[in-house]
This record gives structure tokens, sequence and C-alpha cells, in this order.
């Protein structure tokens, strides 16, 4: 079973997207199905490398391995429950708009390739998400998004993704993806506006929490989410068996 990171689908310039990678994972452990998986990335992915995969049974839990060579790149595992954390209702997506409007990384971005929420890219290019702080909330992040053609899991965990680490500080600190669990329901609908919110969930020492879910136009949850992000020097972020 093979897997490869398109440069495309990059976070830091040199490595893969962190939610995009989960994703693609998660879409090999459980095509098209609606349980839970966790991620664990250990290094930065590579890109355009074709990576090694090994999927198993463990425990009546289907999981896998990805490696690059010797080095480990990620692990993962279905069925991990989320923890309830008290999921807040959509803010509108005008509302969603106006909280973009904040978006702290237009006054600097550790990432600004970033597939999900970079500043650099073109148009149609990324998902272009711009998330937020709410007026009058406590402490959520909002971002409005209108997906582009088709919209696949991938797609989505990479929604779900970014938001999260902007709520948890990702301005005053860079940090990269450790851990993320998430759920997809449905799959959003290319061409209508739906909204993607965020909130912390604390920290504790390098590692900060976050959660976040998607939103249809008319309210429905179509996924969620819970990260572990970790602080770093951006400078630092590069793959561990070099560029690819």
């Amino acid at each position: 079973m093979g897997f490869l990171v398109p440069s495309r689908f990059c976070g830091p310039p040199e490595s893969g997207n962190g939610g995009w990678v989960s994703g693609h994972v998660a879409a090999l452990l459980q095509p098209g199905g609606d349980e839970s998986v966790t991620v664990r990335l250990r290094t930065p992915p590579p890109l355009d490398r074709e990576l090694q995969v090994s999927v198993a049974e463990v425990g009546g839990h289907r999981t896998a391995e990805v490696a690059d060579g010797p080095h480990p790149v990620a692990q993962a595992t279905t069925g991990t429950a989320l923890q309830p954390t008290g999921i807040p209702a959509s803010v509108s997506f005008a509302a969603a708009v106006a909280a973009g409007e904040g978006y702290e990384g237009l006054d600097g971005h550790p990432f600004p390739t970033c597939f999900s929420c970079g500043t650099a890219r073109e148009p149609g290019d990324g998902l272009g998400l711009r998330p937020g702080r709410v007026a009058g909330g406590d402490g959520e992040y909002a971002a409005a998004w209108v997906p582009d053609g088709d919209v696949d899991v991938e797609t989505v965990w990479a929604a779900l993704d970014c938001p999260g680490g902007w709520a948890s500080g990702i301005a005053g600190r860079p940090m990269v993806l450790g851990t993320m669990t998430a759920t997809v329901t449905d799959l959003p609908v290319a061409g209508e506006e739906h909204v993607v919110m965020a909130w912390p969930r604390g920290g504790e020492g390098r590692k900060y929490f976050s959660a976040t879910a998607l939103y249809a136009a008319d309210g429905r949850l179509l996924g969620q989410a819970q990260a572990t992000w970790i602080a770093i020097d951006p400078t630092a972020v590069r793959p561990a068996g070099g560029s690819a």
C-alpha cells in the first residue's frame, strides 16, 4: 500500500499539512466510514516521496504505520472516542466572515504556504481559511469556508486542523500538529457556505490542546476533531529523511 503527499498539500514549505496527511491515513484505514480515527505524527511528513504503509488489526481496531524508510512518520488507530468538550453551536456564515477580518495570520504567518490557512496561496489552490476570534464569544474562533470542486475526507481533516492551532495561540508561539482525532459524518457540498468553529482546551508545557467542528449552512454538524499542538521553532521543521 503506497502513500504520497503531493507538494500542493504542504503545511510548512518542506512537509505535509498535518490535517491533510492525517486525513489521508484515516481514509486508508476506513474508506467511506464515519468511525473516529486518531493519528499521531511522529515527524514532519515529506513531500512527493513514496512512503511505506502497513495496516493491521489490533484489539479489534485497525491500525496503520506510515514510514519513510527507517523513519516513522505517522501512527493511526480507529475507534478512539472524542472526549466531550461542550461543542459550541455554529455562528452564522456572515459572523465567520467578520471574524476572518481579524485573522492574525494576515499580520504574520509562521507557514504562509499552508494548504489550509496559508496567506501566500493562489485563490483556489488552498482552502483559504481565515480563522478569527468570534466577537462577543468565549474564546471561540470561526472560519468561513466555501469548498471548491470535489471535497474528500482529506480536505475535511485539513479544514478541521489549522483553526484549532490559531485558537490555541499559534500567532504568539508557532506550533505544529502532533496528534489529531476526528470523526467525519458527512462531506461538505462544493459551492455552499460552511463554518469551522475552533476553541482552545488548555495546555501543558510545549503542548496545547484544541477542538474544532465543521458545520453546514443549515447548522448540521459534519465533522469534529480534537488535537494536540507542539510549540516549535518554525525554521527547524524538516522531514527526518531530508528534503524531498
